[in-house]
């Protein structure tokens, strides 16, 4: 029996397709770590997947066969005439594809997941499309991106600004490393499965998350320095961090979620008193 990676190879030989690794096209051609996806994802017969970066279809056939709906986002025009070639016409009416930048593409406003091995460079944006600037974010995420990036947004000790993100939204969890052999052609970086679980509602309100980021974003630039250096020189910075009972000789890696939280509230809350 043909393997799967002897299979994807002849069929882009078939059809002149030369991937673009400037796209990120590293095609997953592993069995064993595809089901293992697959099974991450727990995809029940109901279920609306969104797929980013689908290629020719190699974990979009798999998605078929479980899910009640699969929307497919691709930024190749080359390949979505493929993709209905490689997963076949008898599961066509379960796939729409859309041809399009995914961090453009407006996603689905009823329930939906994630289940992707997306292009590496747009793992931040695309985790930021999902859950700052889609009226719904997703219930699930499942995602195949590099592994030291997944290995930061599960830290807890040393926290970073994206870890902050996903962290407002939902619970991480690094599941298993991948092989770059497991890869058309292999990436010279080291990969790994992410799996979100993703909270009904965020961990704050709009305007305090956005008030979170601003305030993660301005500490973070200065990583290595303390709060009082950074977020102590801002307006009622001070304050803010003595009311939100946080101690200005810290560094914000050493942060959690719920400090955060609290410190954009004191913010808040000396802003509107000193109009």
């Amino acid at each position: 029996m043909q393997s799967l990676r002897d299979h994807v190879r002849r069929f882009l030989s078939d059809h002149g397709i030369r991937l673009d690794t400037d796209l990120g096209q590293h095609f997953l051609i592993d069995e064993l770590i595809l089901s293992m996806i697959v099974e991450t994802a727990n995809i029940q017969p109901d279920s609306h997947i969104v797929e980013i970066g689908p290629g020719i279809g190699i974990l979009t056939l798999e998605l078929l066969e479980r899910a009640a709906k699969v929307t497919a986002i691709e930024i190749d025009p080359r390949l979505p005439p493929l993709l209905r070639v490689y997963v076949g016409e008898e599961r066509l009416a379960k796939l729409t594809m859309i041809r399009g930048n995914a961090l453009q593409v407006p996603l689905p406003t009823e329930p939906y997941h994630i289940v992707a091995n997306i292009p590496y460079h747009i793992t931040s944006p695309l985790l930021r499309h999902a859950f700052m600037e889609s009226p719904q974010a997703p219930r699930t995420m499942t995602l195949l991106i590099q592994k030291e990036v997944a290995q930061k947004i599960c830290d807890t000790e040393s926290r970073s600004l994206l870890s902050i993100v996903v962290g407002l939204f939902g619970t991480p969890h690094l599941m298993f490393p991948v092989p770059a052999q497991a890869f058309l052609p292999p990436p010279a970086v080291e990969s790994a499965v992410l799996f979100i679980d993703c909270f009904e509602k965020p961990r704050a309100d709009r305007e305090t998350i956005e008030a979170v980021l601003r305030l993660a974003k301005m500490a973070f630039s200065g990583k290595r320095k303390m709060l009082r250096n950074t977020l102590g020189q801002q307006p009622f910075g001070k304050d803010a961090l003595e009311k939100a009972d946080i101690d200005g000789t810290r560094r914000p890696e050493s942060m959690d979620i719920d400090e955060w939280i609290r410190l954009s509230q004191a913010f808040s809350a000396l802003q509107l008193h000193n109009q």
